[in-house]
């Protein structure tokens, strides 16, 4: 067996704020509430590769792991993987983008397997991460209609 979700949320902030937040990846702490830190560990061409922290969960246990992302804004995709695997076997993540009349559509679609020995199954973390994801895709929402409104009503200056 192995784990999919698939989840959507509507933007209403134009697709080029969604996108460039979205994918600052330096501001991830800012932007999630569940990650602590990230550090960038390389950069090749549209290729990110960086570790990502987490707050402590409920027991105190910090979760940290290395993940490469590569972004492609031309066809608004990005596809990322996990190279330390930690629990999983595997994990595989697709992040798409589409501009709808009411904003932006941000999916995130994750293929993932846990390994055996894993202290949960495929079943418990699907349902994680679709919890979870919709806790954080409704919190990034909030945060980016509010930074399009800002943009909005922000006085231009003249140059």
């Amino acid at each position: 067996m192995s784990g999919h979700t698939d989840n959507s949320i509507t933007i209403d902030a134009p697709l080029d704020l969604v996108w460039d937040i979205t994918n600052d990846i330096e501001n991830w702490p800012q932007l999630f509430s569940e990650y602590a830190s990230v550090e960038v560990l390389e950069r090749k061409g549209d290729t990110t590769r960086f570790r990502l922290t987490m707050h402590p969960d409920e027991n105190g246990k910090v979760w940290s792991w290395v993940s490469e992302r590569t972004v492609d804004r031309e066809n608004r995709k990005v596809r990322a993987r996990r190279v330390e695997t930690g629990p999983f076997a595997h994990m595989n993540i697709a992040w798409e983008y589409t501009e709808l009349p009411g904003g932006v559509q941000m999916r995130w679609v994750q293929d993932f397997a846990m390994k055996p020995d894993a202290p949960v199954d495929d079943a418990w973390m699907t349902d994680n991460i679709n919890r979870n994801s919709r806790i954080q895709m409704a919190l990034i929402r909030d945060r980016l209609v509010e930074a399009a409104r800002e943009r909005r009503t922000a006085p231009v200056t003249p140059a």
